[in-house]
């Protein structure tokens, strides 16, 4: 089954998206990520304020298989994280694009935005 990738997103070798919104972005994990995780039981959120570099664990994701560190890929500070998923954690399977997004950051280094790969390097990754 073909996975979605967005055009209007950014991506990550290790399968996360952001959505560039001027001095913020949304993080997530791809519909790809999510099906390779099977069904999603936990998701265990940042603080909001908290600082963090590119690189850091940023959350972390359970499955009914596994338990994935999801790393930043941006620089910034958190400013606001999807409480839906405390209480429903599978939204990330379900719409992982959508309702499914983790954390906002706010952008520490916007030249960082230059290291993530455009749609199509992401789909030559995955295929």
């Amino acid at each position: 089954m073909v996975k979605e990738i967005r055009d209007d997103l950014k991506y990550t070798d290790s399968h996360e998206w952001i959505k560039v919104e001027e001095e913020k972005v949304i993080i997530g994990i791809t519909d790809h990520a999510q099906s390779e995780l099977t069904d999603i039981v936990f998701a265990e959120l940042p603080v909001i304020g908290k600082e963090i570099k590119k690189g850091d664990e940023l959350c972390v994701v359970e499955s009914v298989k596994s338990v994935s560190e999801i790393n930043s890929p941006i620089s910034g500070k958190i400013i606001n994280v999807n409480e839906k998923l405390e209480d429903n954690p599978e939204i990330i399977n379900k719409k992982p694009y959508d309702e499914g997004w983790l954390v906002e950051i706010k952008i520490a280094n916007i030249k960082e935005i230059n290291d993530l790969l455009e749609p199509e390097e992401y789909k030559k990754l995955i295929e």
